[in-house]
């Protein structure tokens, strides 16, 4: 056999990550969006706090890496959705990126933890935001540690490997110097790594074996046996889009066999979909599949047993 028995797995991981590792009849976990970013404008610290109040067990940082090196939380690779940088910086865009993609674009690490600091990152979602800044990932960190999981997802690692960037040790020294590794620390403030790129999620379960990781994805191929059995040997959970665990639900049963948690993503209440709320549709992949976690813009919604 190409895996490990189910229950050698489970009770190994069991003792391993105690808090943040469970089974499909455990309680299941509620993990905030980019904070409560239904509510509050993403990645900002209002949106973790908001967070925070609505009782979420993880809230995600996505993490970017700044021209001197510092990580901090941003969804996408450039500044200019979410912030107001086309105003501050006007002349620094990309040339190479905006020629690629179209528009113009303000890519992340061309810009120091500084200057990113002077960008507003709230006006965006309406004037009383105004003045949001965008965190640096310590920022986020010295909020919730203590009150809430971790959940880092890393953007995008190719990108900063093809400008000279090893995103990934820059994440292995911030989390071991603070402490975030240690047995004492993932009993108050567990973590869980994330990333859709397949060989980071194996570096880290190497760099930091004592943190759960587990492999996003948003396609099919990556449900079959074969790939659960490979992504068992370096992650601990899978996390497809919700669509490919609707095509496939099997694959929650499956995946469970192998000592993998299940997590789904994103349910957002102003989505349309077929269920009468986003209530409905989170409580159908909780209790009805039996998913273990989903990640949500609308913390208050989350419906728990």
């Amino acid at each position: 056999m190409r895996y490990l028995p189910a229950f050698v797995l489970v009770c190994a991981c069991t003792l391993l990550f105690p808090m943040t590792i469970r089974s499909a009849a455990a309680d299941k976990q509620l993990i905030a969006h980019r904070g409560a970013s239904g509510d509050a404008p993403e990645h900002t610290m209002t949106a973790y706090r908001l967070a925070l109040s609505q009782h979420a067990d993880f809230v995600e940082p996505d993490l970017a890496v700044t021209k001197d090196g510092q990580l901090i939380c941003l969804h996408d690779d450039t500044l200019e959705r979410t912030t107001n940088i086309a105003t501050v910086f006007p002349d620094r865009f990309d040339p190479q990126m905006t020629n690629s993609r179209g528009g113009q674009h303000w890519l992340a690490n061309d810009f120091t933890l500084a200057e990113v600091k002077r960008l507003d990152a709230g006006i965006w979602r309406g004037e009383r935001f105004r003045g949001e800044q965008v965190p640096s990932f310590e920022d986020m960190v010295s909020l919730v540690r203590g009150k809430a999981g971790l959940y880092p997802e890393l953007k995008s690692p190719p990108l900063y490997t093809s400008r000279g960037v090893d995103m990934a040790a820059i994440f292995v020294r911030t989390i071991k110097r603070l402490g975030l590794d240690t047995n004492e620390s993932l009993r108050q403030t567990p973590i869980i790594i994330q990333s859709f790129d397949e060989p980071t999620v194996q570096r880290v379960s190497k760099e930091l074996p004592t943190i759960p990781r587990v492999f996003l994805t948003s396609h099919d191929e990556d449900v079959t046996d074969a790939r659960l059995d490979t992504l068992a040997t370096f992650a601990t959970g899978i996390a497809p889009e919700k669509q490919v665990i609707a095509r496939h639900p099997d694959m929650v049963a499956r995946a469970h066999a192998r000592g993998l948690t299940v997590t789904s993503w994103t349910f957002r209440a102003d989505e349309k979909t077929a269920y009468p709320s986003v209530s409905d549709e989170m409580r159908h992949f909780l209790y009805d599949l039996g998913i273990d976690a989903l990640f949500t813009n609308n913390p208050s919604l989350f419906p728990r047993r």
